[in-house]
């Protein structure tokens, strides 16, 4: 009976978060406008945030760069951008082109990622539910995964998720070890085993399960995890988030990939919101 008073407190606070998070963004005032004054600043400069509108906007999205970790390789991801036309060699505008690969840091997989029937039918990302990457289906709770193990069906049942929540991002040792900062892919990053994801999805409501690495399966059991995942299509996997210095907590989360026709994984944009 305490337990599900427990769960039914939990559930009345997401849904109250909820409704407070959608009044409070949906006002002018809260917008991703610059702070008053800032437009005194010298304009010439760019200025690179990691937190907007007034500190209510946390950007969870690792930036490219050529130094950034890519799948199992040493050498990072070297360089993804070109300039074929350039104002300074007379073309009459800058143009850039980018080649990298699809599941290269803050990324989503498709069904089609590990499940080649999957793929031949068509389930890339441009069929995800964005329902599930946004805020229609309530607020999102981030966690801290204990640091000494990988997410295994015990650690899944240590954190106590509530039922009805629906979108989990999963901080890890891998934020604490900075490894999405490094250079070097490194193996021994903290992921789902196979018996986590298969207790996640047979006994919770979560949707979208964010982590804080490239994948969101631990090396020792890579494609086992995401078969669990990914064989039903309803749980989209967002991985390689930005979540260092963010309390742990209910959010408002945004996530939207690129409508990449045939794809299996797509670069995503990813944001909180108090």
């Amino acid at each position: 009976m305490a337990t599900n008073i427990r769960i039914a407190s939990w559930v009345l606070l997401l849904c109250a978060t909820f409704s407070m998070a959608m009044a409070t963004t949906s006002s002018p005032a809260n917008t991703c406008s610059a702070p008053i004054g800032e437009e005194e600043e010298d304009n010439s400069v760019p200025v690179r945030k990691e937190i907007y509108g007034n500190g209510k906007i946390y950007d969870i999205t690792h930036r490219y760069t050529t130094n950034m970790p890519s799948w199992e390789t040493k050498e990072g991801l070297g360089q993804f951008l070109w300039l074929p036309a350039s104002m300074k060699n007379g073309s009459l505008a800058n143009f850039s082109e980018m080649k990298l690969p699809a599941h290269t840091g803050t990324h989503v997989d498709a069904p089609g990622h590990v499940y080649d029937h999957y793929f031949d039918a068509g389930f890339d990302v441009d069929t995800l539910d964005l329902d599930v990457l946004n805020v229609s289906v309530g607020p999102a709770l981030l966690v801290d995964v204990p640091r000494d193990k990988n997410i295994t069906a015990e650690v899944m049942k240590s954190l106590k998720i509530p039922k009805g929540v629906r979108r989990v991002l999963f901080r890890t040792l891998n934020t604490d070890r900075g490894l999405m900062w490094k250079k070097e892919f490194d193996t021994s990053y903290v992921g789902f085993m196979k018996d986590g994801a298969k207790w996640l999805v047979e006994n919770t409501d979560i949707k979208l399960v964010g982590v804080d690495y490239l994948s969101a399966a631990a090396y020792d059991d890579l494609i086992p995890s995401h078969l669990v995942f990914l064989e039903g299509r309803e749980v989209i996997l967002v991985e390689g988030l930005k979540l260092d210095d963010i309390v742990p907590g209910i959010y408002v989360v945004h996530c939207l990939p690129l409508r990449l026709l045939g794809a299996e994984g797509s670069p995503i944009r990813c944001i909180l919101i108090k």
